[in-house]
């Protein structure tokens, strides 16, 4: 039997995250035949050996070398049968329904390319995970101190449609977090896998875009809700630290290809 869903997650350096989620998905599995593939990033963490004898049912996809997140993401596409692709980080905590919701979201709306659900904090509170499309100056406020100036901060309220994150609707949205997508494997062999020059960030800015380009809408179904134990790794640093980290020299440099690869097209029309 061909599954309906291909879950993919992406391991790197996080096994017991891995199965903590491969767990959840268990516990909580869509109502339809599915199937899981794990794409280890040359971890080295033991993933393959504890799928292995914790999961052998679970398709594993190790590679030589860290190919980043979108190319590692699309050798687990590659590999897909289902219809539909969930997009998973190892960090989501499936909650009961969750999968099942997204994937009945999917087939309600005909006219959906991608759709992504409501992500919760640890503590039960909206996590923002949709968002409007990045201007040139949305990267600098959200990774150096200048965010902290007034301007930057109604420019990034903005950025993070907060008038509309509290409400709890389900609605189109320019571009959803990549901690969890749900995309048609269809409109992916239309629009393109994750584009591979993007190492880390922008890959799910990218994607959406694309698939509006294409003529396909983006999603946020918020009656889907799982918990992403998420951490910004800026939030470690402080002051000039914050502009000179690791996390945030990757991110500009993908912001800056972000921009080159769209500099003379205009933003997609949202309806």
């Amino acid at each position: 039997m061909m599954p309906e869903i291909s879950i993919i997650i992406l391991n790197y350096k996080s096994a017991k995250l891995t199965r903590q989620c491969i767990k959840g998905i268990k516990k909580f599995p869509p109502k339809v035949f599915y199937e899981i593939i794990i794409v280890d990033n040359n971890s080295k963490d033991g993933a393959g050996e504890m799928l292995n004898e914790k999961y052998p049912e679970v398709i594993f996809i190790g590679s030589k070398i860290n190919r980043g997140y979108g190319a590692g993401m699309n050798l687990g596409i590659a590999k897909a049968q289902g219809e539909y692709i969930l997009i998973l980080n190892p960090d989501i905590v499936i909650l009961e329904n969750s999968i099942q919701s997204l994937y009945e979201f999917m087939k309600e709306h005909s006219d959906a390319g991608i759709a992504g659900p409501k992500l919760l904090n640890p503590d039960k509170t909206t996590q923002s995970s949709y968002f409007r499309f990045h201007t040139i100056l949305t990267p600098l406020y959200r990774r150096t101190p200048l965010g902290k100036l007034p301007w930057a901060k109604e420019h990034l309220s903005r950025f993070l449609m907060a008038e509309n994150q509290s409400n709890g609707r389900p609605r189109t949205a320019e571009w959803l977090l990549g901690a969890c997508m749900m995309a048609r494997k269809s409109v992916l062999q239309k629009i393109g896998l994750f584009d591979e020059r993007f190492f880390l960030y922008f890959e799910d800015t990218d994607l959406c875009r694309r698939a509006w380009e294409g003529g396909f809408k983006v999603y946020y179904a918020a009656d889907s809700e799982m918990v992403h134990y998420h951490m910004r790794e800026s939030a470690e640093y402080s002051g000039l630290m914050s502009i000179i980290s690791y996390p945030t020299r990757v991110h500009i440099k993908s912001w800056i290809k972000y921009i080159l690869k769209y500099k003379d097209k205009q933003i997609p029309k949202i309806n």
